[in-house]
């Protein structure tokens, strides 16, 4: 396709018909935190992957302007909390733009060198090995440098609303076949 009609392809999706089929797509809720001269700072996020197992890396997107994602990119090391199910009201706090998520909250740092939700469902501390804007995003790609977890049930987000990941009782499926 000739790169012009790629321009007016992308112009005609509207960023809330992108943001609705995307949202048909389930993921999990984590917090994002870092800690930059003693401050700390978080973030709910949704896009979070694995990219690789041999090193451990992860991606996570992180709003562009944000005073967390400028806190991220600064420390060069993060952490991912990812919640539980008991921990909605953890994702909707640190939601909401323009607040100290953390006031009254007591985090842990645990072995941790950046503060950690506490009883997240997981939690991994991340070194930023590469940053990149994307559209309205900041792509981060860290090196996962500690894990804890824990035994529980993952908060899920689908369509704009909180969900349950319900486990289907069988042998796991085995991606390489």
């Amino acid at each position: 396709m000739p790169s012009t009609d790629l321009a007016t392809a992308n112009a005609a999706i509207d960023p809330l018909t992108m943001r609705r089929a995307m949202g048909r797509f389930a993921t999990g809720v984590a917090v994002v935190t870092t800690s930059v001269d003693g401050t700390p700072h978080g973030m709910t996020v949704n896009s979070l992957t694995s990219v690789s197992l041999d090193p451990p890396l992860l991606l996570v997107c992180l709003t562009i302007g944000a005073r967390s994602t400028d806190a991220v990119t600064r420390a060069g090391r993060f952490a991912v909390s990812i919640l539980s199910a008991r921990q909605e009201q953890l994702a909707l706090r640190f939601a909401r733009r323009g607040e100290d998520h953390f006031a009254g909250l007591e985090v842990t740092y645990e072995r941790h060198e950046v503060p950690v939700i506490p009883d997240a469902f997981a939690h991994l501390e991340c070194e930023v090995e590469r940053h990149f804007v994307a559209g309205d995003h900041v792509v981060v790609i860290g090196q996962v440098r500690s894990i804890c977890e824990r035994e529980g049930e993952p908060l899920g987000f689908l369509a704009g609303r909180f969900s349950d990941i319900v486990d289907r009782g069988h042998e796991p499926v085995h991606w390489t076949f």
